[in-house]
């Protein structure tokens, strides 16, 4: 008698399931790109760089439209890409554990799949938001049942656009070299078009004092002594508390507002209308709608902010912006329209800005980038963060300023934080990241369609494999070849 064998559970049975899913739905798709070699060496149809979430569900979307040959970089070790497990410092995800997030439609994909398999449904109810952590091993498990080609330790240095490619000079442990590709996709988060951003107040301050939020910060050294924060939002609050955790002596947390936001704006009216809707908005109402959203503010999560106060030696300074900052006897003098502070250490959760000077790499296609400043501002509307903005096209593409300066802008997709105000939050958040990386995919497979139409339309003259082979029918009407039946 044959033996039975067991029937899978856990994550095999899911990653069973998922297999029988793509295969059902002829995931991937063929292979279609021609292929292309440039200077010895075959092209890649897609470079993305990042391989966190956002690059992920980019490259998920492109392999499920018959795009094989792309690749993605990133600097940080296999498993610690993006946030999650460096700077992100909450305990538990923002987002309510049910959202679907990068999916691609494709329900053994979802976390709460990935989650059940493992804890089964009744650890899902009980469970009330996604730890930190857990979050990056669910992007790890997902890059690997995808098979996604992620390289990691590789830095991007440069882009140089040449010809109808952008020649890439990468580099890694190894050394440099240069790639070729035919599209590039930036899926470099927060920070992808700048860097940490700190007031000016802070440039003649030591570096031994400060540190920014997005920083690897030794809190473990903290301990004993007085730190303080600045900013009043959910990476505040997260910096704060961890900070507390490692026993400082004491927790100031200066914040500019009188009070702290308590809406999350966007939160009241997300939908699907607004994931696919933001992009079709009339420039004024894409600008009231952000304008409004931002200048409101986020609030910072309440159990982000109920694990500050707990702490005793937490103090909570609203209306409090930083009018001076000075080095004294080894610490900080810290003044704020309340009062005076000693501190020993001050971590500033004051968010990113756009800022094409902090990326080196970009430095040759930079000046040709078109911002929402170069053409729209509505007068009598003052908002630094929407004006530097990127202006994207309709697949995230970078636009001209001037139309004819620099075409291969075209070529290069902003997939991260700042393509907001072009796409609505479609790349930089959990909710609709779906959504985002299939728009994103879909216009990339759509221009190299077009740009290779001449080789498309010589296979398809060249295409003689026949259907019917002739024998399939009679025509009724056709004349005999012999007429002497009719006449015998």
């Amino acid at each position: 008698m044959n033996a039975v064998s067991p029937v899978p559970t856990g994550l095999p049975a899911l990653e069973q399931r998922l297999r029988q899913d793509l295969e059902w739905l002829e995931w991937p798709a063929k292979d279609w790109v021609p292929p292309r070699e440039h200077q010895g060496q075959r092209v890649r149809d897609v470079v993305i760089v990042g391989a966190g979430m956002c690059g992920l569900a980019a490259a998920g979307a492109l392999k499920g439209l018959g795009l094989s040959n792309i690749v993605l970089l990133d600097r940080a070790p296999a498993g610690r890409e993006g946030p999650w497990v460096t700077y992100a410092r909450m305990e538990t995800l923002r987002s309510p554990k049910q959202l679907t997030g990068p999916a691609l439609g494709l329900p053994a994909l979802t976390f709460r799949a990935w989650y059940e398999a493992q804890h089964g449904r009744a650890a899902w109810e009980a469970l009330g938001k996604i730890p930190r952590p857990m979050w990056m091993d669910y992007l790890v498990w997902y890059r690997k049942v995808l098979a996604l080609p992620v390289e990691n330790g590789v830095s991007v240095d440069a882009v140089v656009p040449e010809g109808d490619l952008l020649a890439l000079t990468v580099s890694d442990a190894a050394g440099s070299r240069t790639i070729f590709a035919r599209h590039l996709v930036l899926a470099t988060g927060r920070d992808g078009l700048g860097a940490p951003w700190v007031p000016p107040i802070v440039e003649t301050i030591d570096r031994h004092f400060w540190a920014h939020s997005a920083d690897a910060i030794e809190f473990a050294a903290l301990r004993g002594k007085r730190v303080g924060v600045v900013g009043a939002g959910a990476s505040a609050m997260d910096n704060a508390a961890t900070a507390l955790e490692q026993g400082v002596a004491s927790l100031d947390l200066f914040v500019r507002r009188k009070e702290l936001p308590r809406i999350n704006k966007f939160t009241g009216i997300g939908s699907q209308g607004v994931v696919h809707g933001v992009a079709g908005l009339p420039d004024e109402w894409k600008w009231r709608f952000f304008d409004y959203a931002l200048k409101a503010q986020t609030p910072p999560p309440r159990d982000s902010t109920l694990r500050v106060s707990r702490h005793a030696n937490a103090r909570f300074h609203l209306g409090s912006p930083i009018l001076d900052l000075t080095e004294r006897d080894g610490a900080l003098a810290l003044t704020t329209p309340k009062g005076s502070y000693i501190i020993d250490f001050l971590i500033f959760a004051t968010g990113f800005s756009v800022d094409l000077g902090e990326r080196p790499e970009l430095a040759a296609v930079a000046p040709f980038i078109r911002f929402w400043r170069d053409r729209y501002v509505p007068e009598g509307i003052d908002n630094p963060e929407l004006e530097s903005a990127p202006d994207l096209g309709p697949s995230f593409e970078f636009q001209e300023k001037r139309p004819g300066s620099c075409p291969a802008l075209a070529l290069i997709h902003c997939f991260n934080y700042p393509a907001m105000l072009s796409h609505g939050k479609l790349s930089g958040d959990i909710p609709a990241v779906s959504a985002g990386a299939d728009r994103l995919a879909r216009g990339i497979a759509r221009a190299l369609f077009v740009a290779d139409r001449e080789a498309h339309y010589r296979s398809l003259v060249a295409y003689d494999t026949p259907e019917l082979l002739g024998d399939e029918w009679t025509d009724a009407d056709a004349a005999p070849a012999d007429l002497s039946v009719f006449t015998s």
